[in-house]
């Protein structure tokens, strides 16, 4: 299982499950039993905490077209480009069970930092992201 396949899930949960507030979102994937801290980018971490504070700007960027490929065309963009202000944002982690119902965790960015500044560890668990303040989304 990839970080594509989780989007993938994801998408379609969201597509039925839609939030009720502009919400971002980095989703984050493990078949271990810990995930380091330091997988969610510096750019990352910056950008989610931009979505709730300040605002971030974002263009969408033009794919390439390529003649005579076997896939020579892109999915349309729904526009050129987007700023989100006051949206709540979330680290979405997956600990990876084959043949087990998936159960994604949604942690608010700054839950996720204050774990990470104190809990002493380079990385965390399933138990240590569900005893903060987070969400279990479960994904059919």
């Amino acid at each position: 299982m990839t970080e594509k396949n989780m989007q993938t899930f994801f998408t379609n949960f969201l597509k039925e499950n839609k939030p009720k507030e502009t919400e971002a979102y980095e989703l984050k994937i493990t078949s271990g039993t810990s995930i380091p801290f330091d997988m969610v980018k510096d750019h990352q971490v910056k950008g989610l905490l931009d979505s709730e504070a300040k605002g971030l700007y974002h263009k969408i960027t033009d794919q390439p077209w390529i003649q005579d490929r076997p896939y020579s065309f892109t999915k349309p963009k729904p526009f050129d480009c987007f700023c989100i202000v006051n949206a709540k944002a979330f680290v979405v982690v997956w600990f990876y069970k084959p043949r087990k119902p998936k159960k994604f965790i949604k942690i608010r960015i700054k839950d996720f930092l204050d774990l990470k500044d104190n809990c002493g560890r380079k990385s965390f668990t399933e138990e240590m992201a569900l005893a903060i303040d987070s969400k279990i989304l479960n994904i059919s």
